[in-house]
């Protein structure tokens, strides 16, 4: 396969995904964390999984959930870093257009199902960690969860699918070279000769509509909790009930502050955006359930 920066070039069968440009001498050094973070995340989340579906006093909806999440990192991390990875070891950049609209998808679309995973959660910690406890268990039965669940992934799926096929649609003449580690969505249609105006409008309006909800929701849901915890009568009783949502805090940090560093990178100043990728965060779940007094911690040792 030809690598091209002409703009006689169209349609390419395949791109070439270029790595971290100016750093191609260290790729073996810097593929060492991501290596190490990939096996956190597939060692620590198949953890997780394996203990609730063992421990059945982990079978309660906040456990449900984490495991939502914790199968939404396992797509998300195989979907970018083992070919990130080839990239920096065998110096495997080729990928197929079709295989670079499909990893597309399932990042967008998994992350968008993360997102609402965590305004989930963050409903149901609102209930456990203090507004309601009393009705939390007939307010999040077996079956609500499951429909919780289902309608994160149909509208991950439905709202992102658009995207790909957009991007599909357009004539590519410019150069078949991506200046990324994975198939981002902006590097890719930014390589297009034609108005790609459909596609940017489409994208800026999932983000700022669905991920924002999503980030307003979770706020709304802490300012809830924050109130009913300061309202205890005693240090120690805001402390611990604190605790219960202090990893899902971490979970949520970790989640939307990378990706929004990659998006403001990426669109001023392309070159930053591969020094900002999503996959920093994916091995970061596992890591914050290993406190001492975190069930599934407990459960491992």
């Amino acid at each position: 396969m030809k690598y091209s920066n002409s703009t006689e070039f169209t349609n390419p069968t395949t791109f070439i995904l270029q790595g971290i440009p100016g750093l191609e001498a260290a790729h073996v050094w810097i593929s060492i964390p991501f290596c190490t973070m990939y096996a956190i995340a597939i060692l620590g989340n198949f953890t997780i999984l394996f203990i609730v579906k063992r421990e059945p006093s982990l079978h309660l909806p906040m456990y449900y959930f984490l495991c939502m999440l914790a199968i939404t990192d396992l797509v998300l991390s195989t979907s970018i870093l083992p070919k990130m990875l080839s990239i920096f070891w065998f110096y495997s950049r080729e990928i197929n257009f079709s295989a670079c609209l499909t990893q597309m998808y399932f990042i967008l679309s998994f992350f968008v199902i993360e997102s609402g995973i965590l305004v989930a959660m963050a409903f149901d910690h609102r209930y456990v960690a203090i507004c309601d406890p009393l009705r939390h268990s007939t307010t999040l039965t077996n079956s609500v969860v499951a429909k919780i669940g289902l309608a994160t992934v149909l509208r991950g799926a439905m709202l992102v699918l658009p995207i790909p096929v957009l991007a599909r649609s357009w004539p590519y003449c410019r150069t078949n070279i991506i200046s990324h580690t994975y198939c981002e969505h902006i590097a890719v249609v930014k390589l297009a000769c034609a108005d790609i105006s459909v596609s940017s409008y489409y994208s800026l309006s999932v983000a700022f509509f669905v991920i924002g909800l999503d980030v307003f929701f979770i706020a709304m849901s802490y300012t809830q909790i924050l109130r009913a915890i300061f309202s205890l009568p005693t240090k120690d009783a805001r402390l611990k009930t604190f605790g219960t949502c202090g990893s899902h805090l971490c979970v949520i940090l970790s989640s939307y502050i990378p990706a929004l560093f990659s998006f403001l990178t990426h669109r001023p100043r392309p070159s930053l955006a591969p020094l900002f990728p999503t996959p920093v965060t994916l091995w970061f779940i596992p890591l914050t359930l290993c406190t001492p007094k975190h069930p599934i911690f407990t459960m491992v040792m």
